[in-house]
């Protein structure tokens, strides 16, 4: 397969897994790209691309301006906290205003679900889903699968378990869909008020048994809790929340194996996870970081084939 099924990255949901082979292939090509003395190549210099952030958002928003400066594109960028979205205006307004300047490609953050879909619906351009409310971020599930791939070989077989807020994490569902397609085993484990009711017709088990979740994984994904999407309270305290379902030291060290331990951060050190199992050998979370340059200069560049052809 040399381009991708789909004309943009709205979600996993509509990519096959031959998609997810090619983007991975094209990620391994990129990342010798940022490990040289020379970061850049000419591959997008005719392209415009917009960043449309809706929702303030450090990482993710770095890692993409990252990769489209590494692919020569040109970069406009957007924050809806001081635009004049304040003001009243549309998405569609706001992004055909956008592409009367003459953009390729949308990146775009947005708080509600769908709206990705929406905007593909209503523009020329090739969009990218950053992430939609709590539906989807793409993304940040395709480094995910390929850094699991990057440190053991594959993702099919593997037993992944996903802990922690899965109820308002777009991450854990984006995560669901890669990691099924590839042929993974996949749990989650979390407090039952932060599991969403139908959870399993997704094809995956529910753990509320945060040892038990541990010694049966080889990868476990640390989510942080995400108090700013919560309007009521879903577990009696912090404190509580930590002792059932924080990993520190002394509960890996109590596995019978080795297990990795990944987080697509922020991360609330000390609530879901203590910096002595962050900072550990362990840990891939900074491997997550470096490859989601790669993965999105990916993404990016097999989209933007499809605008020229």
């Amino acid at each position: 397969m040399s381009e991708l099924s789909v004309n943009h990255l709205l979600g996993i949901k509509y990519l096959c897994k031959e998609d997810l082979q090619l983007i991975f292939e094209t990620a391994d090509h990129f990342k010798e790209v940022i490990n040289r003395s020379i970061k850049k190549v000419p591959s997008l210099r005719d392209i415009t691309i917009a960043n449309l952030f809706f929702e303030n958002s450090t990482r993710t928003k770095l890692s993409f301006e990252l990769a489209e400066k590494r692919l020569s594109a040109d970069v406009v960028n957007f924050s809806a906290a001081s635009s004049s979205v304040k003001k009243g205006e549309t998405l569609i307004d706001t992004v055909n205003n956008i592409l009367s300047m003459k953009v390729d490609m949308v990146i775009m953050r947005h708080p509600n679900p769908g709206a990705s879909v929406f905007l593909s619906q209503h523009v020329d351009s090739a969009i990218i889903n950053a992430g939609d409310g709590a539906h989807e971020h793409p993304t940040q599930a395709l480094l995910d699968s390929y850094s699991i791939r990057e440190k053991l070989g594959e993702v099919a077989g593997k037993k992944i378990v996903i802990v922690g807020d899965i109820l308002h994490s777009r991450v854990a569902l984006s995560n669901i869909f890669a990691l099924k397609l590839q042929g993974a085993e996949v749990k989650v484990c979390g407090p039952k008020t932060l599991l969403p009711k139908h959870i399993e017709s997704l094809g995956i088990k529910v753990e509320t048994n945060l040892q038990k979740a541990l010694e049966w994984c080889d990868v476990a994904n640390m989510l942080r809790v995400q108090n700013e999407r919560m309007e009521i309270s879903y577990f009696p305290s912090t404190r509580e929340y930590v002792q059932q379902f924080g990993v520190n030291k002394k509960l890996l060290d109590s596995l019978s194996k080795e297990i990795v331990i990944m987080h697509p951060g922020p991360i609330n050190r000390g609530v879901e996870i203590t910096s002595d199992v962050a900072d550990s050998q362990h840990s891939i979370i900074l491997n997550q970081v470096e490859n989601g340059v790669a993965v999105r200069m990916a993404v990016i560049y097999l989209l933007a084939s499809k605008i020229k052809n």
